[in-house]
């Protein structure tokens, strides 16, 4: 999520010092996965307003310290946010609210929004993933028991104006990308057509680029860079801290630009109060990273340094899924809709001795609608391990 807002901001110019100062990002969601943008946002230098209609999960980032500040009131949130764009501070701001009502806000004041997406569990709007404008969380919970069709109007009524919205905000200006929610999809769902970028069929995409095809992609994957993760089976915060100095030192900030953001991650990872559960670390490396990474935390391991270590990565990565809303979006020869990808990282990583396999469905668009393969790697100081790694990790990414 780091990585998304940072680049996107670069890839517009609007990025003048190290980070995102000065920039306004928006979006919803603060659940399991949207839950990381406003902390990344901050991370980045941006403000930050997210959106959430259920109350549990902006006290939950809260408590977290990945929301700075709470409000259900759209004059006190852009007023904040103003403040601290004119004095070029990140700061994250948590709207309890309907996102709807925000862009309307936006728009009817002509407020600039530089960065606009949704996180909103569009993989499933009508099972109460998107929760409709005309409706309170809590009134969502009661219509989706008693009334799911009148519900499924709603929402295809708040997802079109939703929709309208990000077009006239775009019209101004604003940058706006899919963020692999399947939001795109769901919006044509509902029968607007005119996302599509052939205005009929999905098969050419839709006018907006999803944030893997515009941003993550070109920036970061087409250079071999994806999401490695490991985490510190003892559960010890002191062996997260020295793998976190490991990796660091795995890493040189001269070699590229991405080398010089990743290291700046994982040298504020500690600080920046990231764990949430286990302890557990991501970082963006290219293949000879993650070897030279891995291969040094084996030895660790070896040495009695830090207890044994499972390495994995994110559901998506340069080479391991096929998601035609997201990941192989910009395929145009047809083969965007195979699961080849992903079904050879699976087969590769179990012919190469993974101590698991994973091919799985659904990838943050819905399932039905991707196919990821994934491992898991228990690095326990072995030999045996470190041939693994060795002949592993580079097929995986």
């Amino acid at each position: 999520t780091f990585n998304t807002i940072l680049n996107a901001g670069r890839k517009l110019g609007l990025s003048k010092g190290k980070g995102l100062e000065g920039v306004l990002f928006v979006s919803s969601g603060l659940g399991g996965m949207s839950g990381a943008q406003p902390k990344a946002a901050e991370i980045a230098g941006c403000v930050a307003i997210i959106a959430e209609v259920d109350i549990s999960r902006i006290e939950t980032r809260h408590k977290q310290g990945w929301v700075s500040v709470v409000s259900s009131d759209l004059d006190e949130v852009f007023r904040i946010a103003g403040e601290n764009l004119s004095s070029r501070k990140g700061i994250s701001i948590a709207y309890h609210g309907n996102i709807v009502d925000l862009l309307q806000y936006a728009v009817d004041r002509k407020v600039k929004i530089d960065l606009l997406s949704d996180q909103t569990s569009c993989h499933a709007p009508y099972d109460g993933g998107y929760c409709p404008f005309q409706l309170s969380f809590e009134e969502r919970t009661k219509m989706l028991k008693n009334d799911r069709k009148r519900f499924r109007r709603m929402v295809d009524e708040s997802l079109s104006r939703h929709f309208d919205l990000i077009r006239t905000l775009h019209e101004r200006g604003t940058y706006f990308f899919d963020y692999g929610n399947s939001f795109m999809k769901a919006v044509f769902d509902t029968g607007r057509s005119d996302i599509a970028k052939n205005g009929k069929d999905t098969r050419e995409g839709f006018i907006f680029p999803s944030y893997v095809e515009d941003i993550v992609g070109p920036e970061l994957f087409d250079f071999g860079y994806g999401p490695f993760r490991w985490v510190c089976l003892s559960g010890r915060p002191e062996d997260l801290e020295k793998t976190d100095f490991a990796a660091m030192e795995c890493i040189d900030p001269e070699r590229r630009p991405q080398d010089r953001d990743n290291f700046l991650w994982i040298r504020d990872a500690g600080k920046n109060r990231l764990v949430v559960g286990t302890q557990a670390r991501i970082l963006y490396q290219d293949a000879e990273g993650r070897v030279r990474i891995a291969l040094r935390f084996n030895e660790m391991v070896r040495r009695g340094e830090i207890g044994p270590v499972m390495l994995g990565r994110d559901h998506h990565d340069t080479g391991g899924t096929d998601s035609p809303f997201r990941e192989t979006a910009n395929i145009k020869d047809g083969s965007n809709v195979m699961a080849d990808m992903a079904v050879q990282c699976f087969a590769g990583n179990a012919a190469r001795g993974m101590s698991l396999v994973a091919l799985h469905n659904g990838g943050g668009v819905g399932i039905g609608k991707a196919i990821n393969g994934g491992f898991g790697l228990v690095l326990d100081g072995s030999e045996r391990v470190n041939e693994v790694i060795r002949r592993s990790l580079s097929w995986d990414v």
